[in-house]
């Protein structure tokens, strides 16, 4: 298999995660009128505990394979990178079998004492068996990042997101019946269905597809070496994706309480959390299906730049990686700002939950270019500096959702403000850090002038045509959805007009679908 560019990567994970997300979006329509916020928030409050051990069982390594393995092809040393990739393999093995079998004991005490909600046990026992099915895919998915090749990533992700979907909905129908606790655990377990698919496909895409290792006539390094270099980039990894996992599930935990200690039962906490964390989070993320493309393909593209000692192609990707975040940033932006509840209304049911969607938005472009630059450290091998923002930013952002959220009179807008606040702080510090680390400036007038006046017309047209389309038709949902069609119009347009999308790049995505074409 031969190394795809920088461009081409980004872009097939791209259009898999916008498959991916498309498929997501249906899904959480579905979930949140089939199992109502209660069963949502039940569902989210042990998730991010998932995720945390998740963490601690990968420890960094799959990041750690894909920048080791993209250093040693670099080299023409094939066979070390695959040295390096059973080593990881090997750890990964032992550390998921480890976490699974600690998370299963651990399960009781953690209902007892941590999770707010009794009712989520048998959904978070459901969870479990993912973590060593994880730990092994990461492997696979990391060697062939390191390679450059986005494509098995992305197969194996749409596969993934297929039968999550399709099982999590067809097992939590059957066990609606029982209560949202049981609707819960079929959510849980279309989760762990699509693990194991997504592995299995994976095992197979590396059986067929693997680059066939040449002859090496070196010495190799140690095996100390090695596993030295491996942990140097994995524990900074680790830390930081840890420490965001942890802060997600005290958010679970800590919201839930404070939004009682402002005088809501715990049913009405947990069916707030629910609408917050299923209809205004999932909203404002969507953006993360750009940045989190680039991110995954900016770790070896990057590594690749230092490897060669080659700052201005780093400036460069880094350059062009931020410009693509806020091209599809703003339009989003735009649409939670303007028509925060018509959104909530027209896709889940809950108009309230735009109240917070439109706090939050305020942070939002700040969100996307934190997760956008992290990827450029954590591809710099500078993981420690993202870690130490995301630290600083999070102690301000649980200080705001403590005193914040209990307020009665903000409640669950109090949390988006700490949000808001967060994410601001966040960008700040990682931009200070790429700007010593590389000499990095931003080009305002491509990078954020043209979005952001292409955006300030989108506005105008959103805001215009949905109030004149409601007076006309009194139809909400055509309202809505005219507004966002012509809105983004205008905005892809003013943006082609103002040469906010350069010459070059449609020639990439011409030549991008040419090649996907041609296999």
């Amino acid at each position: 298999m031969k190394k795809q560019s920088f461009i081409y990567g980004a872009l097939v994970l791209l259009i898999a995660s916008i498959f991916n997300r498309a498929v997501g979006f249906a899904y959480q329509i579905i979930v949140i009128r089939l199992i109502k916020p209660e069963g949502v928030g039940l569902f989210n409050m042990v998730y991010p505990v998932y995720v945390m051990v998740m963490v601690l069982s990968t420890m960094g390594i799959p990041l750690a394979i894909s920048k080791l393995v993209a250093e040693e092809i670099a080299s023409n040393n094939t066979r070390g990178a695959y040295r390096i990739f059973y080593i990881c393999l090997i750890l990964l093995i032992l550390s998921g079998t480890l976490f699974t079998l600690g998370l299963f004991f651990a399960a009781p005490l953690l209902v007892k004492y941590y999770f707010p909600n009794p009712k989520v046990y048998y959904s978070f026992l459901a969870l479990i068996p993912g973590i060593f099915i994880v730990s092994l895919c990461s492997a696979f998915r990391g060697f062939f990042q390191g390679l450059q090749q986005m494509t098995p990533t992305a197969v194996t992700q749409v596969i993934e997101q297929l039968v999550r979907v399709t099982a999590g909905l067809t097992i939590a129908y059957f066990l609606l019946p029982r209560g949202v606790e049981y609707a819960a655990i079929g959510i849980s377990l279309g989760v762990v269905c699509g693990e194991i698919t997504g592995f299995l496909t994976m095992l197979f895409i590396y059986l067929r597809s693997r680059p066939l290792a040449p002859g090496f006539s070196g010495s190799f390094e140690t095996l100390g070496t090695s596993l030295q270099r491996i942990f140097s980039l994995g524990i900074p990894v680790t830390l930081t994706r840890f420490v965001s996992t942890a802060l997600m599930s005290i958010d679970a935990v800590l919201i839930p309480h404070r939004l009682q200690a402002g005088g809501l039962t715990l049913q009405q906490a947990t069916a707030l959390y629910g609408q917050f964390v299923g209809i205004a989070q999932t909203l404002l993320l969507t953006p993360g299906v750009i940045t989190a493309a680039l991110a995954t393909a900016l770790i070896p593209a990057v590594s690749d730049a230092l490897a060669q000692n080659n700052i201005k192609l780093v400036q460069s990707r880094t350059s062009e990686a931020i410009r693509l975040t806020n091209i599809a940033a703003f339009p989003c932006i735009v649409l939670f700002l303007f028509i925060p509840e018509e959104l909530c209304r027209l896709l889940f049911g809950y108009q309230e939950a735009g109240q917070s969607l439109a706090i939050m938005a305020l942070g939002g472009l700040f969100l996307y270019f934190s997760q956008t630059t992290t990827g450029i450290l954590q591809g710099m091998g500078e993981a420690i500096r993202p870690f130490k923002n995301l630290v600083i930013a999070s102690s301000f952002k649980i200080a705001g959702i403590y005193f914040l959220t209990a307020n009665a009179d903000l409640g669950i807008k109090g949390t988006s403000m700490a949000i808001v606040l967060y994410c601001v702080i966040m960008a700040g510090l990682n931009y200070i850090d790429l700007k010593k680390l590389t000499g990095f400036r931003m080009y305002f007038v491509v990078s954020v002038i043209k979005p952001f006046f292409s955006a300030v017309l989108m506005g105008i047209t959103v805001w215009f045509v949905n109030n004149n389309m409601f007076a006309i038709n009194n139809s909400p949902a055509l309202s809505t959805l005219t507004s966002i069609f012509l809105g983004i119009s205008v905005y892809v347009l003013s943006l082609i007009i103002m040469g906010g999308v350069p010459p070059q790049d449609i020639a990439r995505v011409k030549k991008f679908f040419q090649k996907a074409l041609s296999r």
